[in-house]
């Protein structure tokens, strides 16, 4: 019954912006490790952003620092992403998720570490 909802995704123009959203069911994101990822295809899932509930600490990859905000609200048991001065490269698929429950240090990188993730929501930068 753990589950997320990723919703915010569509088409936007090189240096446009977008914001994500990711809805948590079925439990609270506090103590928690929250990941953005995302998927071009043929490619891998990158790290993009990791907000650790339990400290609000923030990580993001080089390629999106300075670009991408992460935040969430509690309250709301949401996490956003916000995407400014987007790129064509930012194209993919954007996936939220979680650690297990407790395991709050983000460790971006390491794809396995991330157990609960949402359906995806597709973002394309394009003119």
């Amino acid at each position: 019954h753990l589950e997320f909802v990723e919703s915010g995704g569509g088409l936007a123009q090189p240096g446009g912006s977008l914001r994500l959203s990711c809805a948590a069911s079925g439990f609270t994101l506090n103590n928690h490790a929250i990941a953005w990822f995302r998927q071009a295809p043929g490619q891998e899932h990158e790290g993009v952003s990791c907000i650790s509930t339990s400290d609000n600490d923030t990580y993001y990859a080089d390629s999106v620092k300075g670009r991408f905000t992460i935040s969430s609200d509690i309250s709301k048991n949401t996490v956003f992403l916000q995407m400014n001065s987007l790129k064509p490269e930012d194209s993919g698929v954007y996936y939220c998720a979680a650690r297990e429950p407790g395991l709050t240090s983000c460790l971006l990188t390491i794809v396995t570490f991330f157990e609960t993730w949402g359906q995806g929501t597709q973002v394309t930068v394009s003119s």
